[in-house]
């Protein structure tokens, strides 16, 4: 892995960075504007990589929240995250705008094999890498292999069902993980503004909110386990790392069988992880 350009086009924003040897060595970022189209998606990309030298024909990784399928087109799942997005050639568009040197895959994919390889997951067989921020979202990484399928569904882990949820996520599915663990899930039933404010509320409904979260990702932790017998999980995203969060994450996991207490650590490569996933290939992780 040697140098390229990465981009990580998210529900609230966009970065852009210069990535040598896996590390990310500059950085740019501008809002995501979720009911954009295609079109103007890729406006804002193309001055956030003219900012930083980009020119066409570089190596450039792209990262995307959604579905990326096997013939590089996107979707966008949860529809009230990035509406202007429907079935999109997204793998066409930037190969067309940027040059053939391009490759895209979803935005946690591109996270778990980072710190599958160069984070909290290095030296793992069996890891999983979970993203609780406005969504939830994560990868799996088998004997250094990203799960991936032909629909780019795989590791949306966000869609499984919880027995804590009781509404519908963006998905559309009923009852799912995201729909009580996700930074937009806590605030709806803390009745702050956003999540970033129910961890600053001291209230007991604040408080609940947050618990119930957490409660609802060990219990998908221990299922994960069970799925696919893993030795590791690293937990990132805004609500992940937010302090005192993993702390009942664990304690709820303790509440199972030991056999599916596996450790879960802080993802280490923060906001940078989608970034530099973008450019790994699978041979960067075998």
């Amino acid at each position: 892995m040697t140098q390229g350009f990465a981009i990580d086009l998210g529900g609230t924003k966009t970065a852009a960075a210069v990535v040598t040897n896996g590390q990310v060595v500059a950085r740019l970022q501008a809002p995501t504007d979720g009911q954009a189209g295609l079109a103007q998606q890729l406006e804002t990309l193309a001055g956030l990589l003219s900012q930083l030298g980009f020119r066409r024909g570089d190596r450039l990784g792209t990262a995307v929240a959604g579905r990326i399928s096997a013939d590089g087109n996107w979707q966008a799942v949860n529809a009230a995250t990035l509406s202007g997005i429907g079935a999109e050639p997204l793998l066409a568009q930037l190969q067309d705008r940027f040059g053939p040197d391009v490759s895209v895959r979803n935005d946690a994919a591109a996270a778990a094999l980072a710190e599958a390889r160069k984070g909290a997951g290095a030296g793992s067989a069996h890891f999983a890498y979970l993203t609780v921020s406005t969504g939830v979202g994560g990868g799996i990484v088998l004997n250094g292999r990203l799960l991936q399928s032909a629909n780019g569904l795989a590791g949306h882990l966000g869609f499984m069902s919880s027995p804590l949820g009781t509404a519908r996520c963006g998905s559309g599915r009923w009852g799912t993980v995201e729909s009580v663990a996700s930074g937009r899930a806590i605030a709806l039933a803390a009745g702050t503004p956003d999540a970033r404010a129910a961890f600053a509320d001291t209230s007991d409904r604040a408080r609940a909110a947050i618990d119930r979260s957490a409660a609802a990702v060990a219990r998908q932790i221990a299922d994960l386990t069970a799925l696919f017998g893993l030795d590791r999980v690293a937990i990132g995203g805004g609500v992940g790392l937010a302090p005192g969060y993993l702390l009942r994450v664990q304690s709820h996991l303790t509440s199972e069988p030991e056999l599916f207490r596996v450790p879960v650590n802080p993802a280490s490569l923060g906001q940078d992880s989608a970034l530099i996933g973008a450019l790994m290939t699978e041979e960067d992780i075998s």
